[in-house]
This record gives structure tokens, C-alpha cells and sequence, in this order.
């Protein structure tokens, strides 16, 4: 059943899917989360359980979503309809496609108005609007932004008219051409801040936070310590939300699966060890706290920035670097969507992108306000921001990844994945076969139990 093309493109080279892929998984969360987690659980004994986890749980999912794309070569919902129907499965399957492409459709709506942070941080770090300022007045430039609904209305929809002329464009034409500019950008400013780092005088105390293996650090906290470098190893992959399915569909039948996915997991644990080689030399050399989580972005930097010499250059550079990790991101949130607008609506490409860009924008509007007008709006105790990052990362993915693992390993015939993966059948594919059918759905099962706190209230672990 498998064909050889896409109706929307497919990549022209490799390079492309793995550029691609990569600037899907590499977000936001892999510039901050990262690296204050692994310095929060042992440094280098947290990172080599990450890698240990990315090998075991991450590359099987991620090669078995490339898999399923690659031989449906539709968008996600009708791929899983079809692969369902030639194995002759449930129908109830393409709910396991809608369910990737609602998981996108959510977080893109706040991701996007995240993104406008970042944008408003690129003109206020140029301008120098850091210079000088101490904590309280960071935090007070930061709560100003999130507090301004106009403002923040203005930059979502700036970002999200960026997502839309990309995906637009079509495959060969917008996502390939955007990806061979964006991604080795993003690298070459991480780079540049990570030169710069080295010359701050504390380049050694930040590869010691994030690399000097804690072992007594680690074993304090293990439990939580592993749970943690399981979930970041499979958020970290952009599992679970159709972005990988949908660019595995425009992959040639001639590229290796399993070459390609070994390569976009190196690159996007890569940029996460960058990330971290850029940021805390900085912040050591301030004296700023390394654990400030989400706040270190657009609080404990700015500070740091500030005091810096050429920190005004250097600041701008590195928010038009997460400016460029959320960009490829976005992409890939809404190319599912639209995807499956032209192969169900009949729509022109165009066409779908403005719809389905315009029905993110609509989303995301509520998703901001909930952060100033309508913060006193609640649904189980959060507002819509809260409320759709919960139920994404901790419900929606953790359950595609599940069934991802589940359909691929135990639904989909041992031929076709023999057929669709080009490895043979020996002991590199057994090896696959036996996490994608056990491992991989129990690891991603726990870090969803113990995200959703089931293990809190059965007061396990």
C-alpha cells in the first residue's frame, strides 16, 4: 500500500528531513529546561541517564512516528486511517492522528504567544533596556509585557503571520527553504554565546554545573531524577504531535529511518549541551541563580545582559536565537493541520494555511488574555495558557507517544515495519522491536502517571 510520494512534496535530500526534523524538536524548552534540569539532578550523572533514556525510549518512538508517516505518506489522521484499514485494524485508530494534530493545535496557541515574548526581548535587548537593571526592575519589565494585552496581541500575530508564509509555501518552497537558513543560524549564534561564554571567566564553573557527575546529588533524588530525564527524552523529540509523522510522510523511501532518527536525536541533545555552555557562563559570572527555571529566559538573563560589556548585542543575538528555535518549531505544529485542510477540504494550500493559522491566532488570543483581562477565568483552577500546556505535556503526547508505540509494535504487521525500516531483521531492528513493544510504553506510561501526580496519591515513589 505504500506510496512513493506525498501530494504536498517531499524532501529533495536528506539533509533537508534531518534539518527539518531537528529544528521540530529543538524548542524553547531545550534552551532553559535542559540545562538547569540536569544541574538540578546531578549534572553530568543526570545527563548520562538522559542519553541513556533518548537511546531507549526517545529514538524507538521517534523512528516508529517517521515509520507510520513514511508508509502512510498522508497527514496524520489519514494516515492512521489507512495503515489501520491495510492491517486490517479498528477504524478508531485515526484517532490517535486527531489526537497529534489537537496536541499541536493546542500548543501552538500558546507557544505562539510565548514566541511574542521572545520577539518584544529581541527590540528590547537591542535597544538596551536591560542596561543596569536589577532584579525587581527586571521582573517589573517582564510583568509589564504579560500584562499588556494589546501588546501581547500585536506579537502573536506577527509570529503566527511568519508561521503562516512558511507553511504556505508548501514543502520544497517554504519548510525546506526556511529550515536550511533557520537551523544552521540557530547554531551559528549558539556558537557565538557559547564564545562568548568562555570569556566570561566562568566557562569552567558552568561545564562542571552541567557535566561533574553528582553521584550523591543524584542518588538523593533518583526516583525523581530518572522520571525527569525520561519525560525531557521524549518532549525533547516533539513525540506525540504528529510534527514527526507528517515529516516522515515527505521523506524518500531510499533514507535510512534509523540513520535519520540517530542523527536529529545527537542534534537536538547537541543544542541542548550548547544552550547550557551559553547561558550559565553568563549567569555564574553575575552571580544569578542557576535554578530560576522558566525565569532565568526573560528574568535572570536580562540582568546579566545588562551588567555585561556589548551586552545589548549579545542579548538581542541570543532572543533572535530562541526567536529561530521557535520558529522551526511552529512550523511543524501547524503543518499537520494543514496538511490534512487540503487533503479533506479540498482546499489550495494557501488557502488552509490561512485557516488554519487564523483558528491558532483565534485560540491564542484567549490564551494571552488569560494572563491579564480574563486572569480571573478558570477551568480546574488554571487559566487557558496553564491549561492547555498541562494537558498537552502531561495527558495528550505522553498518550500518543503510548499508542504510537503501541500500534507500531504490536498492530502493525512485523513485515511491513521490516519492509518500511530497510534494516533487515537482524539485531538492529530486534533490539527496536522489543523497546517500541515494551520498554518505551511503560517508560513513557510512568512519566505520564507521574505526571498527572497518580503517583503522589497512591503515595508511590
Amino acid at each position: 500500500m505504500t506510496a512513493t510520494t506525498s501530494i504536498h512534496g517531499m524532501w529533495s535530500t536528506r539533509l533537508a528531513f534531518i534539518l527539518a526534523a531537528s529544528g521540530s524538536a529543538v524548542g524553547l524548552g531545550n534552551i532553559w529546561r535542559f540545562p538547569y534540569t540536569a544541574g538540578e539532578y546531578g549534572g553530568g550523572a543526570f545527563v548520562l541517564v538522559y542519553v541513556l533514556c533518548v537511546a531507549l525510549i526517545g529514538l524507538p518512538i521517534m523512528m516508529a512516528e517517521i515509520m507510520l508517516g513514511r508508509r502512510g505518506r498522508r497527514s496524520p489522521i489519514n494516515t492512521m486511517r489507512e495503515l489501520a484499514r491495510a492491517e486490517g485494524r479498528s477504524p478508531a485508530w485515526q484517532l490517535l492522528g486527531w489526537l497529534g494534530i489537537l496536541s499541536g493545535f493546542l500548543i501552538l496557541s500558546f507557544y505562539s504567544v510565548i514566541a511574542g515574548w521572545t520577539m518584544a526581548y529581541v527590540f528590547r535587548a537591542a535597544s538596551g533596556m536591560f542596561t543596569g537593571i536589577d532584579a525587581t526592575a527586571s521582573e517589573d519589565l517582564f510583568a509589564a509585557l504579560v500584562g499588556d494585552a494589546e501588546r501581547l496581541l500585536a506579537w502573536h500575530t506577527i509570529f503566527m503571520v511568519l508561521v503562516v508564509l512558511v507553511v504556505a509555501r508548501g514543502v520544497a518552497g517554504g519548510l525546506e527553504k526556511a529550515v536550511r537558513v533557520l537551523m544552521p543560524a540557530l547554531l551559528v549564534l549558539l556558537i557565538v554565546m557559547v564564545g562568548y561564554g568562555m570569556q566570561t571567566g566562568s566557562f569552567d564553573a558552568a561545564v562542571a554545573y552541567l557535566f561533574a557527575p553528582d553521584f550523591g546529588e543524584f542518588r538523593g533524588k533518583a526516583g525523581e531524577a530518572i522520571l525527569n530525564a525520561m519525560g525531557q527524552a521524549f518532549f525533547s523529540l516533539s513525540l506525540g504531535m504528529g510534527a514527526i509523522m507528517i515529516y516522515g510522510s515527505y521523506l524518500k523511501r531510499d533514507s535510512s529511518i534509523a540513520q535519520n532518527t540517530m542523527l536529529v536525536a545527537g542534534l537536538d541533545t547537541l543544542v541542548a549541551i550548547l544552550a547550557g555552555l551559553a547561558i550559565f557562563p553568563i549567569v555564574f559570572a553575575n552571580g544569578l541563580a542557576p535554578d530560576s527555571g522558566p525565569g532565568l529566559i526573560f528574568q535572570t538573563l536580562p540582568i546579566a545582559f545588562g551588567e555585561m560589556t556589548a551586552g545589548a548585542l549579545f542579548g538581542m543575538l541570543f532572543f533572535v536565537l530562541l526567536l529561530f528555535a521557535a520558529w522551526t518549531s511552529a512550523i511543524s505544529l501547524l503543518e499537520p493541520l494543514v496538511a490534512w485542510l487540503v487533503e479533506n477540504l479540498n482546499l489550495s494550500r494557501v488557502r488552509a494555511s490561512i485557516l488554519g493559522g487564523l483558528s491558532v491566532w483565534l485560540l491564542g488570543i484567549a490564551c494571552l488574555l488569560s494572563l491579564n483581562l480574563w486572569s480571573d477565568v478558570k477551568i480546574f483552577d488554571k487559566g487557558f495558557l496553564d491549561l492547555f500546556d498541562y494537558l498537552t505535556a502531561n495527558i495528550l503526547l505522553p498518550l500518543g507517544g503510548i499508542l504510537i508505540a503501541v500500534f507500531a509494535g504490536w498492530l502493525l504487521s512485523r513485515s511491513s515495519s521490516v519492509d518500511e525500516l530497510q534494516m533487515g531483521e537482524g539485531l538492529g531492528f530486534r533490539i527496536w522491536w522489543i523497546l517500541i513493544r515494551y520498554l518505551a510504553p511503560i517508560a513513557v506510561g510512568v512519566v505520564m502517571l507521574n505526571a498527572v501526580g497518580l503517583f503522589e496519591l497512591f503515595e508511590i515513589g
